[in-house]
């Protein structure tokens, strides 16, 4: 199993998306170059930022094989695993491999909420994916609202157990749970690297102990996340605490309700800097593109932040 790099800022891609809901590869490779210049340590493709769900297995295929080609090992690359059965689940995580992707992101399966959820359901599942690829895996706890679950003690010590387990994206938004989830990493007496998920409350996961952070405001929020972890790294508190306000006054607008419209906001925000184009601002139906007076309202949060 490669070793990988995940303690820093592991940004959640968009994909630039036309109106007819077409990717553009081209743009997506320039955007993906300028997330490398804004200190991702590496970049997470197919995710929920990217869409990942709402898209087919070739196109997935093809955002990996950009994704690594753009790269070029600069930084490592992530990606979603996703299936409706283990089998489909595996055969992602291969494709991830033969494209060159250095460590799989797995989602929590839909059978996973069965209740009670017998242990060698998620265990099983996750563990048909490290055999099939010695790749390595980031566990994924998110919240309900988002289609996942909250692991149970039981159920993540089991996980933790896999040795391709390597680190935990903590995306619960619950910072109770966040908490006994850091507990329970240390009671599995594992080195897991723990990234935070947890969109609106980013400062105090780096005060409770992430050591990195795997975030859909990643996308456009890149740079200034990575410079609030590097001052969380150099244990200089009061410079990364002194942060938050920028920080979290701009992904506060981003993960505004409705919350799962962040994926278009994100992809507006990058088209007033320049990254893409506005007409590359779509999203996959059924959600839809937000109106121009929230837009505006993205526009002065860019300002206020002082990215423009």
């Amino acid at each position: 199993m490669k070793e990988i790099n995940l303690k820093g800022m592991v940004p959640a891609a968009i994909v630039p998306m036309t109106a007819e809901q077409d990717i553009k590869f081209d743009a997506f490779a320039r955007y993906l170059d300028w997330l490398i210049s804004e200190n991702a340590v590496a970049i997470a493709i197919n995710m929920d930022t990217g869409e990942g769900p709402q898209l087919s297995v070739d196109e997935r295929r093809r955002v990996a094989e950009v994704a690594v080609e753009v790269a070029d090992g600069r930084c490592s690359i992530v990606g979603g695993v996703m299936g409706a059965t283990t089998e489909g689940a595996v055969h992602m995580a291969q494709i991830y491999r033969d494209a060159g992707v250095d460590g799989l992101v797995v989602f929590p399966n839909a059978a996973f909420r069965n209740e009670p959820l017998d242990l060698r359901i998620p265990v099983g599942y996750h563990a048909a994916i490290a055999k099939a690829t010695d790749m390595p895996i980031i566990l994924f706890q998110l919240a309900p609202v988002f289609g996942g679950i909250l692991y149970s003690r039981e159920t993540l010590l089991g996980l933790l157990e896999i040795p391709q387990v390597v680190a935990i994206k903590e995306a619960s938004f619950d910072a109770q749970y966040f908490a006994y989830t850091i507990q329970l990493i240390k009671e599995s007496g594992r080195e897991i690297t723990l990234l935070t998920g947890n969109d609106l409350f980013i400062t105090e996961g780096f005060v409770m102990g992430a050591q990195g952070a795997l975030l859909g405001f990643g996308a456009i929020g890149c740079g200034m996340v990575a410079e609030m972890i590097a001052a969380f790294a150099a244990g200089d508190y009061q410079a990364g605490v002194a942060m938050r306000g920028k920080v979290q006054g701009f992904a506060d607008v981003i993960y505004a309700n409705p919350v799962l419209d962040y994926r278009a906001r994100c992809k507006v925000a990058l088209a007033y800097l320049g990254v893409i184009d506005e007409n590359e601002t779509y999203v996959r139906s059924p959600l839809l593109a937000i109106e121009s007076e929230e837009s505006e309202r993205i526009n002065q949060a860019l300002i206020a932040a002082g990215m423009k």
